[in-house]
């Protein structure tokens, strides 16, 4: 067999990419993660804020029944704190402390 006479050409396709290709890659992936971090971080708050909501409301609804047991089953106003009466005269007020 006949030995070669030209230098056997290396593969012409790049290894890797540029310093300034990679550099841009990894800022874009870095910009990323930390967005991700950031929903992450927010949604634990929020997380934390559900919560604190369902406590205030569970405060609220036994506000509610200190009320309906004092007062009996109406409106209450939370801005003047009147007392809309039921007009179909159904009042279950308890009787044991009926001192308004």
């Amino acid at each position: 067999m006949a030995k070669r006479k030209t230098p056997k050409v290396e593969s012409l396709r790049p290894e890797t990419i540029t310093k300034e290709e990679l550099q841009k890659l990894q800022n874009i992936v870095k910009v990323i993660n930390e967005a991700q971090l950031q929903i992450g971080m927010i949604e634990a708050q929020k997380h934390a804020i559900l919560h604190d909501i369902s406590k205030a409301q569970q405060l609220i609804n036994n506000v509610r029944e200190e009320l309906i047991e004092k007062y009996g089953e109406h409106d209450f106003s939370i801005t003047d704190g009147s007392i809309k009466y039921n007009e179909n005269g159904n009042d279950k007020t308890d009787t044991k402390d009926n001192s308004r």
